[in-house]
């Protein structure tokens, strides 16, 4: 009776293995990449800087107000680029730009983080 037994696995040549290791560094990336422009800033931090947002937009980003657009459950990405656009005067708003010229990079994240995960009603 003949026992097969298994082969062991041939090495691979000092090129694969480089490249394996450029292709899971580039995935790697990729995944962070994507994973850090889901999270963008923080939340919590976001919630205590949206105070002075609240008299228009709602605590939670819920406006009762035709004139204020709802800003829970807007993508985070989109509210940092109307942000910046009112910041950098872009866009224009007698209420909004002032606002926003008073806000950090940093203060704009935090805040599109909070209302991106709010749930619009």
């Amino acid at each position: 009776m003949c026992h097969a037994t298994p082969a062991a696995e041939a090495p691979r040549p000092p090129l694969a293995q480089a490249a394996a290791r450029k292709v899971a560094l580039a995935l790697g990336i990729l995944i962070a990449g994507q994973a850090t422009a889901a999270g963008i800033g923080d939340p919590a931090a976001g919630q205590r800087k949206a105070q002075a947002c609240a008299a228009c937009h709602g605590p939670d980003g819920n406006s009762i107000n035709p004139e204020w657009p709802k800003l829970a459950g807007q993508h985070a990405r989109y509210l940092v680029k109307q942000m910046e656009a009112f910041k950098s005067g872009a866009r224009r708003d007698p209420l909004m730009s002032p606002q926003a010229a008073a806000l950090s990079p940093q203060d704009i994240e935090d805040i599109a983080a909070f209302y991106a995960r709010q749930e619009q009603r």
